[in-house]
């Protein structure tokens, strides 16, 4: 048997009797309990009241029922019944009970838990997180350390595979953009140190020993270490970013798709770049940092420039200077490694080149300071003090 599809509104639901006698209310409903049907019956229905008195809704009447309209009967009994008066269907069409019956168990309230544990309880599971992370994240630097060593490697044995067009260009980047930062910084805590070590020795009397401490604090630690710091803050967050926006955009996978290395493409020449760099750059930072304690102690200690320069020539060993540029290459190495291997991880969305570029430079700062710790150190105990 075909049923013929009828048009919205040719039998709309709507109630045809509505009585009360002597405590009962007896509501007759008929037309078709269908979503395209009951707009008016809905309407009328909130019009009614819920009272104490017991409802009787008769459906003799009704030719079809979908859920909207089963729904609207429900929601008439359950606020009848909440209001303190008794409910009941009569000449109900066949399974319209056992659909309010349906509905009745999904109407209840959702009731939000959120699980509370105790302090010791999530410090654990956010160490435990930590923890995780760290190993993860070692893991994945040590295993990009060896890839990108052994593309170096391959590039020393067959040197016509170098791109030194990028290398020259990051050179550009990394060394040539950053001397005006890197010189003010340095000329500066050149400054700084003169200043208060001379207040310092001052009050014993030792204030000529004030070019001591310039030399040999700035020559054999702070040029370099500033330097790098400075390097990391600069260029580490430019690999990182630069390298997270090319993975973002699938530019890499592109380059895997043609044939090319990334490795070979992007990180090498970062690398050689930032390694060569790196002694100029702390060469540089020395001397800015000796001017600029010179300058103070010019106009402080009354000491001439040809006299300081002769008295940092006395005062501090040529072998500060070669720590400095010996530690300045592994500075510069292990800031490009680092930057590179968090742009390389970049995933998802463009927070994630953010995250990582921050990872970068607090990573590239931490393992510099961690690797001058170690070599200050070990040079001491071969004798370079």
């Amino acid at each position: 048997m075909q049923h013929q599809l009828q048009p919205a509104g040719s039998d709309p639901a709507r109630i045809v009797s509505d009585r009360a006698d002597r405590g009962t209310r007896e509501i007759a409903i008929a037309g078709r309990l269908t979503i395209a049907n009951i707009a008016g019956l809905d309407n009328d229905l909130r019009t009614i009241a819920p009272g104490p008195d017991a409802l009787v809704l008769d459906l003799g009447g009704v030719k079809r029922v979908d859920t909207a309209g089963a729904w609207i009967v429900h929601r008439l009994l359950r606020d009848w019944a909440a209001a303190g008066g008794p409910a009941t269907l009569r000449s109900a069409p066949p399974g319209l009970g056992e659909l309010i019956d349906r509905l009745s168990a999904a109407d209840q309230p959702e009731r939000m838990r959120r699980e509370q544990a105790d302090l010791l309880t999530r410090t654990l599971n956010n160490v435990g997180h930590y923890v995780v992370n760290a190993v993860a994240t070692l893991g994945g630097f040590f295993a990009f350390l060896g890839v990108t060593l052994a593309v170096l490697a391959r590039l020393v044995v067959h040197p016509r595979q170098w791109r030194f067009n990028a290398v020259v260009h990051q050179g550009e980047a990394v060394m040539v953009q950053a001397l005006g930062i890197v010189g003010l910084m340095s000329f500066l805590v050149g400054l700084v140190i003169a200043q208060q070590g001379a207040v310092q020795l001052a009050q014993f009397g030792a204030d000529v020993f004030t070019v001591n401490l310039i030399g040999r604090a700035t020559m054999r630690e702070l040029g370099v270490l500033m330097t790098a710091i400075m390097v990391a803050g600069r260029s580490g967050s430019a690999f990182a970013a630069q390298i997270g926006s090319m993975k973002l955009g699938e530019e890499i996978d592109a380059m895997r798709t043609i044939g090319l290395n990334p490795t070979e493409v992007l990180v090498a020449p970062r690398a050689l770049a930032l390694v060569l760099s790196m002694p100029l750059l702390t060469f540089f930072a020395v001397i800015c940092a000796l001017i600029g304690g010179g300058l103070f102690v010019y106009a402080d200690l009354d000491m001439a420039p040809v006299q300081y320069v002769t008295r940092l020539q006395e005062v501090t060993p040529i072998s500060d200077l070669w720590i400095a540029l010996i530690k300045a290459p592994l500075f510069g190495g292990v800031i490009a490694i680092t930057g590179c291997f968090h742009g390389m991880q970049v995933t998802g969305n463009a927070e994630s080149v953010g995250e990582r570029t921050t990872a970068a430079v607090v990573q590239s700062i931490f393992l510099v300071i961690v690797l001058d710790a170690f070599l200050a150190v070990f040079f001491t105990a071969v004798g370079w003090i």
